[in-house]
């Protein structure tokens, strides 16, 4: 993905969940970088309102409304990219994800539980990979950037099953880049934490509690915004980050780092032994 095929023609890439959230920013972010976004969702109506931003602002979109999870929704896909562009991808965002559905603890789960979190947290990340890849492979040329989360890294209590199939999503892009290096493609991932979307939204994270305690959770002193996400995936799409492969980099405020020291609710630095409700 050098800078002279990138001047010949708009690069293609393709949004997986692109309308909302964490994926409609992605997609808004690289259509304003001149990119073909060929956005997927479930929401038809969220679809046609972020593909009409997207054209207000003067990119170029094509919509594909299914269902990613599902073996159809990887064939429409696959079929709009050979229809519209030629089955081209220069750029391949895995965005789909969710921790629902899911029980408060493991031992009240199910395996139909299960086999839906897979699907929409691994499964898909497969499936598109494998489907969208040929090409990439036949223009010795590519980005793939998947999501996955901090809690892929650190114990989740009553998310052990989204978190080993997230942190499956990194070990994924790890072995996947060490394979596709040679073939001049890169994979690397974004792991975001307290995303402030239509997913989870600020209000349903605090629950109630005092905003000010955010600074005590979050060293960078505020949840995430969705183009925070977004300019680092355009970031790892792009050819500043030619260098960059099997990396899944945490977009967290400093969370993961953080991970055990919370900041002091009404004083001045840091505990292992949080002092707040």
């Amino acid at each position: 993905m050098g800078n002279g095929a990138a001047a010949q023609h708009p690069r293609i890439s393709v949004v997986t969940g692109g309308a909302l959230g964490i994926g409609g920013a992605v997609s808004r972010r690289l259509a304003a970088s001149g990119d073909h976004v060929v956005l997927l969702d479930i929401d038809d109506e969220a679809a046609r309102r972020t593909s009409r931003s997207i054209e207000e602002e003067g990119g170029t979109v094509t919509v594909v409304v299914a269902d990613i999870t599902t073996e159809d929704g990887v064939d429409a896909l696959a079929r709009t990219v050979q229809d519209r562009c030629e089955g081209r991808v220069d750029v391949l965002v895995n965005n789909v994800g969710d921790f629902r559905p899911a029980k408060a603890v493991f031992h009240k789960s199910s395996p139909e539980q299960w086999d839906a979190l897979h699907r929409i947290n691994l499964w898909h990340v497969f499936a598109v990979t494998h489907r969208l890849l040929p090409g990439m492979m036949e223009r010795r040329s590519g980005a793939i950037v998947n999501l996955s989360t901090v809690e892929a890294f650190r114990g989740i209590p009553g998310g052990a099953v989204y978190s080993a199939y997230k942190a499956g999503v990194s070990a994924f892009t790890k072995s996947l880049a060490v394979e596709l290096g040679p073939s001049g493609i890169r994979v690397n991932a974004v792991a975001p934490d307290l995303a402030d979307t239509e997913q989870t939204p600020a209000a349903l994270m605090l629950g109630g509690r005092d905003p000010d305690l955010i600074r005590s959770w979050v060293p960078l002193g505020r949840f995430g915004r969705p183009d925070d996400y977004a300019d680092v995936v355009a970031f790892l799409a792009s050819d500043d980050a030619r260098f960059v492969t099997g990396q899944t980099l945490a977009v967290d405020g400093g969370t993961l780092a953080a991970s055990g020291w919370y900041g002091k609710a009404g004083t001045r630095g840091w505990t292992n032994l949080p002092d707040h409700a």
